[in-house]
């Protein structure tokens, strides 16, 4: 069987376009030409490699391409590098570009730190440029004659590219100027003093260095607004008064408590002491019954004790008589 001279070209014609296909998908030629015709050096050989590494050789030629345009020096091991631990390389390229035109001194080290930290490094490079402002919330603090200060301030913060790997962030800037304005309005003797002079808490919370061991250099500190709230310390007198009044009535309800039992103990003592007057006068009959049947108390003596008795019990009802015309004159 014989293949004909055109369907033989047809099927050569084929078989070069899918081994040009495959060996285009392995081997970045475009990529490679772009990177020649931008002045970056890299072999083909060293594309190839990174496809072995898995590495995406766009990830790392467009950036240096960059990098050499902007008059960069970085080599292909520092971008690969980065690349595989995880870091953003062209966000690195384009800080380190950023910092470049800014005359701001960033190496390529210390810019991949600060990107495989989690922060933003080209963000951190415009901040430097263009610093940012911090607004705080509306912080609340109570002068030495009560009186409640509410106040809102802007701090103006420059990025600290030195110290952004392990800095602290804006929570911390926003902590401690909440805690400079508490100290501030706190120490003054009337909130008057806070209303007439409001730049008295830039300084002093200014003059603290607030900005030690963060990620930002404090510029300045602005007070945005003030305001008069509550009389805290009125409010904290009445419900003291009151807490005092509450003590007071407890303790003088507990004296009356003590005060009804003591009486209550009196009256069962006066109880008992009539019971034991009762007993002892029940046993004069027994005694003089007993002192008739020894012959030691005659019939004469019993009557002359009764007369006695009666005596004494007519004599005590003219008494009562006398007393009660006595009252009514």
């Amino acid at each position: 069987m014989t293949i004909e001279p055109g369907l033989y070209l047809v099927l050569l014609a084929a078989i070069i376009i899918i081994v040009l296909s495959i060996l285009l998908s392995v081997v970045p030629v475009m990529l490679w030409i772009s990177a020649l015709a931008s002045g970056v050096r890299i072999s083909i050989i060293t594309l190839i490699a990174m496809r072995l590494r898995r590495v995406t050789p766009s990830r790392i030629v467009n950036p240096m391409i960059k990098a050499t345009k902007a008059g960069i020096d970085l080599s292909v091991n520092q971008l690969e590098s980065h690349y595989l631990a995880g870091g953003n390389v062209d966000r690195v390229v384009n800080a380190l570009i950023a910092a470049h035109r800014a005359k701001i001194h960033l190496e390529f080290e210390r810019a991949a730190a600060i990107d495989l930290a989690g922060r933003d490094v080209l963000l951190a490079v415009q901040m430097s440029v263009n610093p940012r402002v911090i607004e705080t919330p509306n912080v609340s603090a109570v002068a030495k004659n009560g009186i409640e200060v509410k106040v809102i301030a802007r701090v103006t913060v420059r990025a600290n590219i030195d110290r952004l790997v392990g800095g602290a962030g804006e929570e911390t800037i926003i902590a401690r100027v909440g805690e400079g304005i508490v100290t501030t309005v706190g120490s003054s003797e009337s909130h008057k003093d806070v209303l007439e002079n409001p730049d008295m808490i830039s300084r002093t919370v200014l003059g603290k260095g607030l900005d030690a061991g963060t990620a930002f250099e404090i510029l300045s500190i602005d007070i945005a607004d003030v305001d008069v709230g509550k009389n805290i310390g009125a409010h904290l007198q009445t419900e003291q008064a009151e807490a005092d009044k509450r003590i007071a009535q407890a303790k003088a309800e507990e004296r009356r408590a003590m005060a009804v039992a003591a009486e209550q103990e009196m009256k069962a003592r006066v109880v008992e002491m009539r019971a034991k007057v009762v007993e002892s006068e029940s046993q004069v009959p027994l005694a003089m019954a007993e002192a008739l049947r020894n012959g030691q108390l005659g019939v004469m003596d019993y009557m002359n004790l009764k007369n006695i008795e009666s005596d004494t019990q007519m004599r005590s009802s003219l008494g009562k008589v006398n007393d009660g015309k006595n009252e009514k004159e």
